[in-house]
């Protein structure tokens, strides 16, 4: 595996092919402020660092070289697709050779991470850490989550107020096909008749609706959102929230809700509206495409926001809802407390480097460096601290998204915080082998057929899966059962607060 090394000595942007499909940031400088020294750092220390990349490697990149030329330490940066993390963390925390600092596979908790041994707490590299936790708003560090027997395991610096599959579309082929989602937004029907004009009109040259076909977590989180937005009540993506109706306890996998968002990916590809050879596409090489003009339409997140303004100025592209079963009926999308687990970092248990994680980390979270952060990164990956918002300069459009966003997603009940034991259950979940995502992957790509059929056995699978955790969780002494999650009091249209449990 190639690496981007940005140290002191050396800067090399794009110096790989994984990088350059994975990033594509503003070539203008932002950041400017560094972190306070806080550790003993031995010069020449040789420190790894590997995330998901996009627009946060255009901030990490530049970021790195500054600050390891300021503490003359050597840092390697490897921004990877989520498919090549999946692969790189594992492998590397079991040969004893993992990137220092890492996120964590979309499918692995940071329950199971801290349960297996893979990850370290970096308490002991932040000096009073307590005075700078107080400082990140309430719900970002929560026992279960991100912290375990007292200690900070995961590091939530970006909101997780956002969702992965809001609607970006090329203009130009927006406006030729009849509609103007950004008025309001597109029903399915017109979603669909949108994305087979503009298939029609270009004639092989350019296609409806392209996806990341073969990142399979693109699947699921399009059709959950969809089925969301459409009034399927379900919480976020965590293992004890992820597609349950809250109020119930029960998984609404074959609701009508989700049960039409797949219906809706199937009449693309019956349309031949989708871009050829989107199976076989990741998701950073399906938002390449669409400066490019070879697609229209993409469910995507505000990350590709600040990445196109800053290397394709040229794009004319429009930002507005993922589209809704019927005009004016919109449902809310439910987060749980807590940072972006996706963005959330943590410190691998075989680094000796916790000195250079601590600083950077205590960084992350201090005012200036999120402002820093929000200049770059800008709506793709909103800071956790609400002031850094108000005082980022961020683009039109960025703001747009986020006042979306503001509109759209409501923060859920977390389980976790009712009874902590539930995070043994977490760490004893081990999802179906034909899970959610290759379900719906699977039934566009033909390789299954017959929705509801599929949704209803999709359904029992999971409910398997997690009584089977909850089984093993009470074998080992928890208290648990899964009556906890249900929350009667839970209204999905309105924040549920601290005084709501």
């Amino acid at each position: 595996m190639s690496s981007i090394h940005v140290s002191r000595r050396s800067f090399l942007a794009g110096a790989s092919a994984i990088a350059a499909t994975t990033t594509f940031g503003s070539n203008v400088s932002h950041a400017k402020s560094l972190p306070t020294p806080l550790n003993n750092i031995p010069k020449g220390t040789k420190f790894r660092w590997v995330d998901s990349g996009d627009q946060k490697a255009t901030f990490f990149k530049e970021f790195f070289e500054r600050y390891g030329e300021a503490r003359d330490i050597d840092i390697i940066y490897d921004p990877l697709p989520w498919n090549e993390i999946a692969k790189v963390v594992p492998l590397g925390v079991r040969n004893r050779t993992a990137h220092d600092v890492f996120v964590l596979p979309r499918n692995f908790s940071l329950a199971d991470a801290v349960n297996q041994g893979w990850v370290q707490p970096f308490d002991d590299f932040i000096p009073n850490i307590g005075e700078w936790k107080k400082g990140f708003p309430a719900g970002a560090f929560l026992p279960g989550i991100n912290e375990f027997e007292g200690k900070t395991y995961g590091l939530p610096f970006t909101s997780n107020k956002r969702y992965a599959s809001h609607l970006l579309y090329n203009r130009t082929y927006m406006e030729s096909a009849g509609y103007d989602p950004e008025s309001r937004p597109l029903t399915h029907h017109e979603f669909r008749d949108a994305a087979r004009k503009i298939t029609e009109a270009g004639q092989g040259r350019y296609f409806g609706f392209i996806i990341g076909g073969s990142q399979l977590n693109r699947w699921a989180d399009v059709v959950r959102n969809l089925g969301r937005i459409g009034g399927a009540s379900a919480g976020g993506d965590g293992i004890l929230d992820a597609d349950i109706d809250l109020r119930t306890g029960e998984y609404v996998f074959d609701s009508d809700e989700y049960i039409a968002a797949i219906e809706l990916l199937l009449s693309m590809q019956s349309d031949r509206s989708m871009f050829p050879g989107f199976i076989n596409l990741n998701a950073p090489q399906a938002r390449a495409y669409m400066p490019q003009g070879a697609a229209g339409m993409i469910l995507q997140g505000p990350w590709n926001i600040p990445s196109w303004e800053g290397q394709n100025p040229e794009f004319d592209f429009g930002l507005s809802s993922a589209p809704v079963l019927q005009t004016g009926k919109q449902g809310k999308l439910t987060i749980s407390q807590g940072g972006a687990k996706p963005n959330t970092l943590s410190l691998w248990s075989g680094s000796e480097n916790g000195a250079v994680a601590g600083e950077i980390f205590h960084y992350l979270g201090t005012v200036d460096g999120q402002i820093e952060w929000a200049n770059v990164v800008g709506a793709g990956d909103p800071p956790i601290i609400p002031e850094a918002v108000d005082k980022a300069d961020l683009s039109p459009r960025s703001k747009r998204v986020l006042n979306l966003f503001n509109d759209q997603i409501r923060v859920g009940p977390n389980p976790l915080v009712r009874n902590g034991d539930l995070a043994k259950v977490v760490a004893s979940y081990i999802a179906p082998d034909v899970n959610f995502a290759r379900t719906v992957q699977g039934l566009v790509a033909g390789e299954l057929s017959g929705i509801k059929e599929q949704m209803a056995k999709l359904k029992d699978r999971y409910d398997t899966a997690l009584d089977t955790a909850f089984a093993k969780a009470k074998a080992n002494g928890a208290r648990v059962d899964r009556s906890e999650l249900v929350f009667t009091n839970w209204n999905p249209n309105v924040d549920f607060g601290a005084a709501d449990y």
